[in-house]
């Protein structure tokens, strides 16, 4: 089995118990620094990527830049890597198949991969496809089904768990390891959901739920922090910037900064 093979299958099991913690990069920096704080798996911020990149987030990043961003951060980390590929860049599911194939050939061991505003059919297409390509390539792909029937309102209050049940059976049936619900925080909904399915569910971290060792107990099994680090370094950087650039004061900016010899000795294996 290939080095690739090996961390896909490492990658599977930390979704058998407990709780998997992905604190979202979006940049080989990034992705270092939170490998160095004990993460067992990185995987990416589609909107982060995005914005580092000097794009919108929403399948607005070409996916040949995703890839190179991608193939930047499996040389800086050796935990597991899983990229956020959105809608896969494309409606084409060979396409789609094509751009995550090239992402495992880069080192990745799962994909996030969302329906967005269309119907389950689309997805379905995709998820076929690409799990076929990841199976000629001898790499047990995790391949998390992003539904954004919360996110996006795609059903009517008190028919959601209804709705999102009904995509996740046909995902699965696809070849989805995984279902992602962004949006979804009400316990009732979140335990009738993970009891429901038949894949791990992957909730994205909002203010409403309570502590990992909570939700598991309601059968979650994956919990991203999603963009929200990108959002809070941005603004980070917004402060200090601003302040700098109004009057030339340097010492915000050092009052907590990382120390340079540390930074530099995270990056010090090339």
């Amino acid at each position: 089995m290939s080095a690739t093979a090996d961390r896909a299958a490492q990658f599977h099991r930390f979704h058998d118990d407990g709780v998997l913690l992905l604190a979202n990069g979006w940049d080989a920096g990034s992705a270092r620094l939170i490998e160095s704080l004990g993460a067992k798996a990185l995987a990416t911020t589609s909107a982060g990527v995005a914005w580092a990149q000097g794009y919108a987030d929403g399948d607005r990043l070409p996916a040949q830049r995703l890839i190179d961003v991608a193939a930047s951060i499996a040389r800086a980390i050796r935990i597991p890597l899983s990229v956020d590929v959105e809608g896969g860049y494309s409606d084409d599911p060979a396409q789609v198949a094509d751009t995550v194939a090239a992402l495992i050939d880069i080192g990745a061991v799962g994909i996030n991969l969302e329906d967005g505003g269309a119907g389950p059919e689309r997805l379905c297409a995709k998820i076929e496809r690409v799990k076929t390509a990841a199976a000629r390539l001898g790499v047990p792909l995790y391949l998390n089904a992003r539904t954004d029937v919360y996110l996006r309102g795609l059903a009517a209050e008190g028919e959601r768990v209804e709705a999102t049940l009904a995509r996740a059976a046909r995902y699965r049936e696809a070849g989805a390891d995984g279902l992602f619900v962004p949006g979804l925080t009400a316990e009732h909904e979140v335990r009738a959901i993970a009891a429901g399915c038949d894949l791990p569910l992957n909730l994205l971290a909002r203010p409403a739920l309570p502590p990992a060792a909570e939700l598991q107990g309601w059968g979650v099994r994956r919990l991203s922090a999603g963009s929200d680090l990108a959002q809070s370094a941005y603004a980070r950087l917004a402060d200090l910037a601003g302040g700098f650039l109004g009057d030339g004061d340097s010492r915000p900016l050092q009052a907590r900064a990382m120390d340079y010899g540390r930074l530099n000795a995270l990056f010090d294996f090339a």
